[in-house]
C-alpha cells in the first residue's frame, strides 16, 4: 500500500524520485510520524522557500513594467496557504497524506495540512532532482493562479494599464485633468478626465483625486476597448458620488 501511494503521487506530480524516502517523508504529517523531525515539516519549510523563489522569478521576468508593490501582491496571492491548499486538493495530494488517528477523526481538516503537503512535496522534489523539476511542476500547476493574480493586479491599477498601453501604441503618456470639484471641504468629490495626445476621454468622479484618476483611466480603457466594465454600473458619471 505504501509503494502504491508513492507511485500515485509520482503520477500526479509527473516526476519519478531517485530517493523515494524523501517523497515518503513529504507525505507524513507530524501526527503520524514517530518524531516531528521524521515528519514533513522540514521539507515543508524548504518547499515554501523554493515556491517563493520560483514564483518571484517568474513574476519578475514576466513584465518589466511591474513595480515592487504589484509584484509582491501577485506573489502573495499565488503562494498563499489557501492557494497551495486548493492545488493540493485538486491534484489529490491531500488524500495521500498520512495522518494520526486524532487528526483523521476531525470533521474538517484545516487547509494548512493540504498546503503543507504541497510545499513538502516541492521540497522533496528539489532535494531529489534540483530546481528544474520543482520549477516545472510549480509553473505547470500554478499557471492559472499566476495568470489570474497578474490580471487582477493590473486591473486594479487602471492608470498603470492605460500608461503601458498609451506608451506602447502612441509613445506618449496620459495626462489627468481636474475638471470640477463639489461638496464641503471635509467631503469633496472630484471630476477628472484622462487626456491622451489632445484627446479627452469620458470624465469620472471620485471621493479623492487619486480615486477619480483611477476611474478616469478605466473610462479611457473602456472607450479604447482595452477593458470591459467589470460591473453593470458605469464608472464615469456626470454627477459626483454621494459623500
Amino acid at each position: 500500500m505504501k509503494d502504491d501511494r508513492l507511485e500515485r503521487c509520482e503520477q500526479i506530480i509527473q516526476y519519478s524520485f531517485s530517493n523515494r524516502g524523501l517523497l515518503e517523508q513529504a507525505l507524513i504529517h507530524a501526527s503520524a510520524a514517530p518524531t516531528r523531525l521524521a515528519s514533513n515539516e522540514r521539507l515543508e519549510f524548504l518547499g515554501d522557500a523554493v515556491l517563493g523563489m520560483v514564483i518571484c522569478e517568474e513574476v519578475y521576468g514576466s513584465d518589466d513594467r511591474l513595480g515592487e508593490g504589484e509584484m509582491t501582491k501577485i506573489k502573495s496571492a499565488v503562494v498563499s496557504r489557501s492557494s497551495c491548499a486548493k492545488v493540493a486538493d485538486r491534484l489529490g495530494l491531500t488524500g495521500l497524506l498520512s495522518l494520526g488517528k486524532g487528526v483523521t477523526a476531525a470533521a474538517n481538516l484545516p487547509s494548512s495540512l493540504a498546503a503543507a503537503v504541497f510545499e513538502a512535496v516541492v521540497g522533496a522534489m528539489y532535494l531529489d532532482g534540483g530546481l528544474e523539476p520543482a520549477r516545472e511542476f510549480l509553473l505547470r500547476e500554478l499557471a492559472d493562479l499566476l495568470e489570474q493574480a497578474t490580471v487582477s493586479q493590473h486591473h486594479r491599477n487602471y492608470k498603470s494599464v492605460l500608461q503601458q498601453y498609451v506608451q506602447r501604441e502612441w509613445n506618449t503618456t496620459p495626462q489627468y485633468e481636474l475638471l470640477d470639484e463639489k461638496g464641503p471641504e471635509h467631503a469633496k468629490c472630484f471630476e477628472v478626465a484622462a487626456r491622451v495626445d489632445g484627446r479627452q476621454f469620458p470624465s469620472a468622479w471620485g471621493s479623492y483625486k487619486k480615486q477619480a484618476e483611477q476611474k478616469a483611466a478605466l473610462a479611457a480603457l473602456e472607450e479604447l476597448g482595452i477593458l470591459e466594465q467589470p460591473d453593470p454600473e458605469p464608472h464615469h458619471q456626470t454627477q459626483p458620488d454621494e459623500p
